[in-house]
């Protein structure tokens, strides 16, 4: 009895393990389409790329720098970049301190932007010199002279703001043909202002001019070198693209227009702030073609090296009437045919 027992136990042992592992055949079977579905799974997309980062570094606020930061943002939407999207911006006021400039520029190398722009040329110096160790690029805007701030070969560009010097002396003598003396504010530190008044000392006699000419080293000297070049008896003032004397240009008129004398600015901002006339460049525009520049360099199309700077040849002629008729100047017709009115009242 016992061993039928046995034999019954045995012949259920083995039946059972026949049919565990006919259930693992089938169970491994039906797994095989679900590892094909697996391997025919449409890999996943690549992450999108990181924005690049845009340290902008603007030496100081006015509408004039403002003007070329605001042009500047245009042309990168022009050249097809959105912020947000291909690019992140770090902008960054100095407030024409020199050495919050440079802090700014050793921030933006600090955190690896993929290119400094500089608007004007202490930002920009400060910029290259901050940049040049890790070989990030510099683009600049609003300078006078690239060459005298030595901004005109390495890993830099940019575009130049330089002051359409002989139309603006012929313009002072169209609307003041008695005039004699030109007055001049201009900050020794910075080469574009440098440059500036070495090429007024050049040509101001071809236009039967005499210049009186006052250095500053700071803004906090701008106003009273604006009384000095009163008391001298100065026919008029005339502007440079210098940051420090536009920064405080609101005070100094009121200065010269209590005295009756006339201020000549040196772009369409100056002469809606109260200047009587311009021959200057739109510094919109000029942004304008700064950001179409640091474009192609940010997006590999070209490097620093393969774009000299640029300078806007192009000029125009703006006056503000109101500002005119009080100092009592009367417009030409050949003046009036080509001006732009840039009064804002």
């Amino acid at each position: 009895m016992k061993t039928f027992r046995s034999i019954i136990s045995a012949v259920l042992a083995f039946a059972l393990l026949i049919c565990l592992t006919a259930c693992a055949g089938t169970s491994t079977q039906t797994a095989a389409p679900a590892d094909t579905a697996a391997q025919t799974q449409e890999p996943a997309s690549e992450p999108a790329a990181e924005p690049y980062l845009i340290g902008i570094s603007q030496y100081g606020e006015h509408p004039s720098l403002d003007n070329c930061r605001e042009g500047f943002l245009q042309g990168l939407a022009q050249a097809g970049l959105q912020e947000g999207v291909d690019f992140e911006l770090d902008y960054q006021n100095a407030s024409f301190d020199d050495g919050i400039a440079t802090q700014i520029a050793q921030q933006f190398s600090s955190e690896n932007a993929d290119l400094m722009v500089a608007i004007a040329t202490p930002a920009a110096v400060a910029c290259y010199a901050a940049a040049e160790d890790k070989d990030i690029p510099v683009i600049f805007t609003a300078i006078t002279d690239p060459v005298q701030a030595k901004l005109d070969s390495g890993n830099v560009t940019g575009t130049s703001d330089k002051l359409p010097i002989e139309a603006q002396l012929d313009l002072i003598r169209q609307l003041q043909p008695e005039a004699k003396t030109i007055g001049i504010i201009y900050t020794t530190s910075e080469p574009n202002s440098v440059s500036a008044i070495e090429e007024y000392q050049q040509k101001a006699l071809d236009y039967g001019f005499t210049l009186d000419v006052v250095g500053v080293t700071s803004q906090a000297e701008v106003t009273q070198a604006a009384d000095t070049l009163i008391s001298h008896g100065v026919d008029c003032f005339c502007n440079l693209t210098d940051n420090n004397v536009v920064g405080v240009l609101a005070a100094i008129l009121e200065k010269t227009d209590e005295a009756g004398i006339p201020i000549y600015g040196s772009e369409v901002e100056q002469v809606k702030l109260g200047c009587v006339a311009a021959a200057g460049i739109d510094y919109i525009q000029l942004g304008i073609q700064t950001g179409m520049m640091a474009a192609k360099v940010i997006t590999g199309q070209a490097t620093c090296q393969d774009l000299p700077y640029e300078t806007i040849s192009e000029y125009g002629i703006y006056i503000n009437s109101a500002a005119l008729d009080a100092m009592g100047i009367d417009i030409p017709e050949a003046v009036a045919a080509r001006a732009v009115e840039a009064n804002e009242a």
